[in-house]
């Protein structure tokens, strides 16, 4: 569903990423994981084309995406939580999650049931502001609004950092219900090694910006955790 293959990803003239290749099958949950500052973030703003530069091949469902740009990209079905959320403040909870909606081929405007299911606090607080809503009730919204687009992949970079711990745990079923329920490929910067051990079928680690190891979900064991992790 999604690949990298020998992808080079610049900030000005300094490669961040350096010769990152993987792949994602569909209905897949892959976990990148590293140290902070070693290209995580990066990686996924690399997807969506959100970089200066990048050389290399990005598939989706076999179609090189590199040269399309980033509103194309969440058009052909990538849905993105970014960190931070970039929850516009003065909107509704309603006019976040349609902003979402603009990102479908379809046209279709409205709000995704999936979203409410997994959030019912958004169904009954659409008219409130996202800027009165907690960080965990922010992030519940990010989330809903990369789900109005409609995505085949989407891409959460690290959705339970700095959430109050009652919501957490809410965020994480929320994130394995849309890939094992509902067959959403995932992609998902975590630092939680045992949710990511628990939620994925595959991880990556990422040092320095290259890949430093990638496999099944129950090959990454406590030294390699401890290598590339650990301060």
């Amino acid at each position: 569903m999604l690949e990298m293959s020998a992808v080079t990803s610049y900030y000005g003239s300094s490669p961040v990423l350096q010769n990152v290749s993987f792949d994602v099958p569909a209905g897949a949950l892959l976990s990148v994981l590293g140290r902070n500052g070693v290209g995580k973030t990066t990686l996924m703003r690399t997807v969506m084309g959100l970089t200066d530069r990048a050389t290399g091949r990005i598939g989706l469902g076999g179609r090189d995406i590199r040269p399309e740009p980033t509103h194309r990209r969440a058009g052909l079905g990538i849905g993105y939580v970014p960190q931070g959320r970039g929850i516009v403040g003065r909107f509704t909870v309603r006019e976040n999650i349609l902003m979402g909606s603009f990102a479908r081929p379809d046209g279709r405007r409205e709000l995704p049931q999936l979203a409410f299911e997994l959030f019912p606090y958004l169904r009954d607080n659409l008219e409130r502001r996202g800027g009165d809503l907690s960080g965990g009730q922010q992030q519940q919204l990010a989330i809903a609004r990369a789900l109005a687009a409609g995505p085949k992949v989407l891409l959460l970079d690290e959705p339970t950092e700095g959430i109050q711990p009652n919501i957490v745990e809410q965020i994480q079923d929320a994130i394995t219900a849309l890939n094992r329920k509902h067959g959403l490929t995932v992609v998902l910067v975590e630092q939680n090694v045992a949710f990511a051990r628990r939620a994925s079928d595959r991880f990556l680690m990422l040092d320095k910006g290259r890949v430093a190891a990638q496999g099944r979900a129950a090959d990454l064991s406590d030294d390699l955790v401890h290598r590339h992790m650990t301060v």
